[in-house]
């Protein structure tokens, strides 16, 4: 189990993390079922890693099984066991989707975008092989190469005959054969190992223990140093195993044949080492369940809800075409800048909202029209939305120009002081989502945030003149610096 913060503009920050081994496999690859013993323990641990993610409130889930699951006949019922337990439904994925996901794990933590790759992954059924260039995945294929059903199948010994081993290395050879040529030839610029296997072979070339595995990440490893540390393996029996730095008890079991389709691997492509990379299936599905928006909709207005704010602001003479344009503008500020504001998701619902009302009090009066929006929003109707919700959307429109709250101001006593934070710090949103319409022409198709060495660039995607809201927006910059304590900067960019 893994949790992060998906963060645009930044890294992805790992909130919680979790693994415990249980086999699925080894009974399937001898009987064809998940073995009773199996489902329950995978059940139970299934349970308990729910109840964390629970507790952590996620914008999003995804559970995953693979190889092991693929394989068995009593998929069926295993799946609406695993699925009660993992309160989410669990997804059987191909071979070649989990390639996929490994790639995107790769690439969230370790962007390579320039280069032509391989990476390796060594499970416990099956191995990845993931030919990628230039940051986009080019092909992938699945094998049934796993560490389990390698050892199941073929290493009934411990230590292993040179016979066992004879028949399992021409079967990984067989398996193999041709897909160096699929991917096609040409120079590999990188090799990358993932999975536990691999993580277990760097640090015991390493030298490196188990708790202090992060400290393999990025390394590298010889074609050389695998044989070797292959053919030690091979000749000592399991408790030998256990006492090798780095490979774990549970890992011994397993490990002669995930090193053997690593080295053989190499073999195949002819190359020279892999770096070994932590990331992997579960980084992949986070970055693509973020590439999927999942989440974001907690940031923005239910049906409901926009139906409320779009006939409360049509009832007032707003502008139809430019209240949807600075709502808009202003989700795409507060998603990319979440590591400035850091407020919780459902407080982007509230920005949208005061996006589409805060023009609504030149209805009354064209002088001072953002105190009379803050009157008809704070004192109207708006099912869908709480007291202290509407309270929040009424002061943003009283701050979408002119002065920053000051404490003399009577609209601010129904808020908290919290509250009031997370207006403050909407504000300057608000002002640059409106700034960049000031047109009202729809000039600015798309903004895009990029936060490095203490700035904010904000790159303005249009095709047409934009030079009044470059003005305008360089004029609402100074709320954004006052509260912010960071320049921002402003640049187009043309499609």
């Amino acid at each position: 189990m893994e949790v992060a913060d998906e963060i645009p503009g930044s890294s992805m920050k790992i909130v919680a993390s979790e693994r415990e081994v249980t086999r699925l496999g080894e009974s399937v690859f001898r009987t064809g079922r998940i073995s009773s013993e199996a489902m329950d323990l995978t059940c139970q641990v299934l349970v308990r890693m729910a109840d964390q993610y629970k507790k952590l409130d996620v914008a999003g889930v995804r559970a995953v099984a693979t190889s092991a699951v693929r394989d068995a006949r009593n998929q069926a019922e295993f799946l609406g066991r695993a699925s009660q337990s993992a309160g989410t439904v669990v997804d059987v994925i191909s071979g070649r989707e989990e390639a996929r996901l490994i790639y995107l794990g790769v690439q969230s933590r370790w962007p390579i975008t320039s280069k032509r790759v391989l990476i390796m992954d060594v499970g416990g059924g099956s191995v990845e092989l993931i030919a990628g260039e230039n940051g986009r995945m080019l092909d992938a294929v699945s094998k049934p190469l796993g560490a389990v059903r390698l050892r199941e199948v073929f290493l009934g010994h411990d230590p292993p005959t040179d016979l066992e081993l004879h028949r399992m290395r021409e079967f990984i050879a067989e398996k193999l054969d041709g897909v160096a040529r699929r991917f096609g030839a040409g120079r590999w610029d990188l090799a990358i190992g993932t999975s536990a296997t691999a993580a277990a072979v760097a640090r015991a070339i390493g030298g490196v223990s188990r708790s202090n595995g992060d400290r393999v990440d990025r390394f590298r490893m010889s074609a050389a140093q695998i044989r070797k540390l292959s053919q030690k393996l091979n000749s000592i029996d399991l408790a030998a195993r256990r006492r090798v730095v780095g490979i774990g008890p549970r890992r011994a079991e397993i490990i002669i044949p995930g090193v053997s389709v690593l080295a053989q691997v190499l073999e195949a492509f002819h190359l020279g080492a892999v770096r070994y990379s932590t990331a992997g299936v579960r980084d992949g599905i986070i970055a693509d369940l973020a590439a999927r928006g999942v989440g974001t909709k907690r940031a923005q207005l239910n049906a409901d809800q926009r139906r409320e704010v779009e006939k409360l602001s049509t009832r007032y003479g707003v502008s139809r075409k430019h209240s949807r344009k600075v709502a808009a503008l202003a989700v795409s500020l507060f998603h990319s800048l979440q590591p400035l504001h850091r407020l919780p998701l459902e407080m982007g619902k509230l920005l949208e909202a005061a996006a589409f009302l805060h023009d609504i009090g030149h209805y009354i009066s064209d002088l001072s029209h953002h105190k009379h929006s803050y009157y008809i929003v704070a004192n109207s109707d708006m099912p869908g939305f709480t007291n202290r919700e509407r309270e929040i959307v009424a002061n943003l429109c009283r701050y979408h120009r002119k002065a920053l709250p000051a404490s003399h101001h009577p609209n601010q006593k129904p808020l908290s002081s919290e509250e009031m934070q997370v207006v403050v710090r909407l504000i300057p949103l608000l002002r640059l989502a409106d700034s960049l319409d000031r047109s009202h022409a729809q000039r600015i198709e798309s903004v895009e945030c990029r936060i490095q060495d203490g700035t904010v660039t904000v790159q303005l995607l249009s095709p047409g003149d934009i030079d009044l809201e470059l003005w305008a927006a360089d004029q609402a910059a100074e709320a954004f610096r006052q509260v912010y304590k960071v320049p921002v900067v402003f640049a187009r960019k043309r499609r």
